[in-house]
């Protein structure tokens, strides 16, 4: 699995929540994903995608 601070930044990823029920988000690899629904939201650069369709 890749280092945290290499892929999201660990301050950010503490306030960060799922867009759709507010649950908290988990790293795994280059991905982030909910604890309740399962979503997942890629990471690019750094940077998380979190946009919902529909």
């Amino acid at each position: 699995m890749a280092d945290t601070a290499q892929v999201i930044d660990p301050d950010l990823l503490a306030l960060l929540v799922c867009p759709v029920d507010h649950a908290e988000l988990e790293l795994q690899g280059s991905t982030l994903v909910c604890t309740k629904c399962g979503r997942v939201y890629p990471i690019t650069d750094g940077i998380p995608n979190m946009v919902v369709d529909g």
